[in-house]
């Protein structure tokens, strides 16, 4: 039997510290509280998708108050992110994790359309001979990425958050020499109309996500 860790990229719901482009429709405070509950719901998707490893990967360490909730009530480990921009420390924390595990896939915590289903997509897609998957964003990023394989070409000099990653990421994959599939392109939560969408969705009221 193959094994698949899924690692959940997460900061700390810290006012003025997350969301940043909402503060100015929901404060500080409620930017903070908005960050928390997509944490807890892409927990509740990754719970529901009933993969065997989940490691909840943290910034700017595992000492927070949230992540003790989250470590006890998920019952997922922490771990902390290492101190680089954000492709070094997708490479360092799927080093360890391909170390042990045939595939590894890491999500962020912005994305509240990712559900079980997409999960499972991804994970298949990897156990039936993908090198990587990933699940584009429409802002031109990834709410996913999954690997058998890790190389640190393909992180290095990417211009995150940015639109350009996914189709730079293209690029990288090409000249590696990779097979990856894509699955269907989502939409995150960054800007005033995101969170308008995020509403009108009502996504997190929905704690099965598995649509």
């Amino acid at each position: 039997m193959t094994s698949t860790a899924l690692l959940v990229f997460a900061k700390a719901p810290r006012p003025g510290e997350v969301k940043t482009r909402l503060v100015p429709l929901l404060g500080a405070e409620g930017a903070a509280a908005l960050h928390a509950k997509l944490v807890k719901h892409t927990l509740d998707t990754v719970r529901a998708a009933s993969l065997k490893l989940v490691e909840l990967h943290c910034a700017p360490d595992t000492d927070d108050p949230f992540f003790r909730h989250c470590e006890g009530h998920y019952r997922t480990a922490l771990r902390p992110q290492v101190d680089a921009d954000l492709g070094a420390r997708m490479h360092a924390a799927l080093d360890p994790a391909l170390a042990k595990h045939d595939h590894a896939m890491i999500v962020g915590t912005d994305c509240p359309a990712l559900t079980v289903r997409h999960l499972r997509q991804a994970d298949k897609a990897l156990r039936n001979g993908a090198d990587a998957v990933f699940v584009p964003c429409e802002d031109g990023g990834y709410a996913l990425i999954g690997l058998t394989r890790n190389d640190p070409r393909l992180f290095d000099g990417i211009a995150w958050s940015t639109a350009t990653v996914m189709a730079e990421t293209r690029a990288r994959l090409q000249r590696l020499g990779w097979k990856w599939q894509e699955l269907e392109t989502l939409w995150d939560v960054d800007r005033p109309e995101d969170y308008a969408r995020l509403v009108e969705s009502r996504l997190l009221d929905d704690k099965r996500a598995t649509a």
